[in-house]
């Protein structure tokens, strides 16, 4: 591994000179920026990643099972196991979406699953997306690099290949495909993470399309060539949100979706990864719930542990969470990113006597959860070694099962003095290496 940290520079420059960045809009400004990778791993021993592997698997089994029942029969509501209200008042449900089994009856087909590792060793689940989860392209093409620069490293050390990651992309759009090409529809150069658009549709020998590319005819999508000719589509792996995919169905100022591409959807001739209205599954209210929808669902106790919760929903944990909100992290359910949260103790005085008039007008926007201490992971920073905090994003890919990528993307941050390790507030990455034995 030291030979491998001589390279970081190394690795670093090729990362850059292959575009592998992210974008961000502040100020109504796009600003393109490199996203810094470090070369020491996160190393996961094998029996810890089984562990992982079932317990992220029965979890997203789960959230698959809840969003098939919430637009159909909805009987978890029924039961009474989620109130109902809370369901129907969430930004992330669309009412649009009732009524509909998408092909295979997936809905979750790419999740990633935030995780931290607390200084108790336990493992924790922060966050689970469901919707557009990006990431995975970093540590594929970071390993490539490393694998380049420092072969030995990779032949001495017994490491699970993680290049099988758009294998197991390809079998799940394959797999929902209801006849035709396999797209990754992408809003474009300026987006956040077209990189990794560009990169996954060249490693799956999916077609990259923007919404200008695709038309509807009849009752199906087609991907229109330069030339005239058109191919119909039978999966459409979409890198835009939900708000944007048919602008005669959600936001009518939208440039970058297919008009009635939802029609076609709904009658089940073409596959759309993730299913549209998957925002109810990964709102971070519903997030309290997920270890009940585990066993509701499934007859199982839940594997992984959720950071301890707090709904101001219910007057019972509003009042823990007004008494005790300096001890606590507070999270608005609308934003993502690393946006909308706050360390109570943080705040000043007149700041946490706003914050709680805001809890006690609106708590069905926020969720209160205990401070995690994560395991801190070394980083290099110039010629030193120094401790950084770190999370997990894991990535659990669905066709006729929940099949977790045996890598991930691992996030530090770069301040000393924060936990926030998201890209879009100045974090860094490293491979995860998930040992084979």
């Amino acid at each position: 591994m030291e030979e491998l940290n001589k390279h970081v520079n190394t690795v670093n420059h090729l990362l850059a000179r292959y575009g592998v960045r992210f974008g961000i809009y502040k100020n109504n400004t796009f600003k393109e920026q490199l996203f810094p990778f470090d070369t020491i791993p996160r190393i996961i021993p094998k029996a810890e990643f089984d562990y992982l592997d079932k317990g992220l698997a029965q979890r997203v089994t789960a959230l698959n099972l809840f969003l098939a029942d919430i637009y159909n029969e909805k009987k978890i509501l029924k039961d009474k196991i989620i109130p109902e209200d809370f369901v129907y008042s969430s930004s992330g449900y669309l009412p649009e979406c009732e009524g509909i089994m998408p092909p295979k009856g997936v809905f979750s087909h790419i999740s990633g699953i935030d995780l931290v590792q607390g200084d108790d060793e336990k493992w924790y689940v922060l966050e689970d997306n469901l919707r557009v989860p990006s990431g995975a392209s970093y540590p594929l093409i970071a390993r490539d690099l490393c694998r380049k620069a420092s072969p030995n490293t990779f032949s001495h050390n017994h490491i699970e290949d993680n290049r099988n990651y758009a294998e197991l992309l390809k079998k799940t759009m394959d797999y929902v495909n209801t006849g035709g090409i396999n797209v990754i529809l992408t809003p474009g150069r300026y987006n956040a993470a077209f990189f990794e658009h560009s990169y996954l549709a060249e490693k799956t020998g999916s077609i990259l399309a923007t919404g200008n590319d695709l038309v509807v005819e009849g009752d199906r999508l087609y991907y229109q060539e330069y030339d005239g000719e058109k191919m119909q589509v039978g999966a459409v792996y979409r890198r835009i949100s939900d708000d944007y995919l048919d602008p005669m169905t959600f936001v009518p100022e939208s440039v970058i979706g297919i008009p009635h591409i939802f029609d076609v959807y709904k009658k089940g001739n073409v596959a759309l990864l993730n299913a549209p209205g998957n925002g109810i599954a990964d709102d971070k209210g519903i997030y309290y719930f997920v270890p009940k929808i585990i066993k509701y669902y499934l007859n199982e106790e839940p594997i992984l542990n959720n950071a301890p919760t707090y709904l101001p929903f219910y007057e019972e944990d509003r009042k823990y969470v007004l008494e005790n909100f300096e001890k606590l992290v507070i999270k608005d359910v609308a934003e993502a990113g690393g946006y909308g949260v706050v360390f109570g103790k943080d705040l000043s005085k007149e700041e946490v006597a706003d914050f709680k008039n805001k809890i006690i007008s609106e708590p069905r926007r926020f969720i209160a959860q205990e401070v995690i201490n994560f395991l801190d992971l070394d980083v290099l920073d110039g010629d030193k070694i120094v401790k950084r905090k770190a999370d997990l994003r894991a990535f659990v890919l669905t066709s006729d099962k929940a099949e977790v990528w045996k890598s991930g993307l691992t996030r530090f941050s770069r301040n000393p003095d924060s936990a926030i390790v998201n890209s879009s507030q100045g974090g860094g990455f490293k491979d995860t290496w998930v040992l084979s034995q």
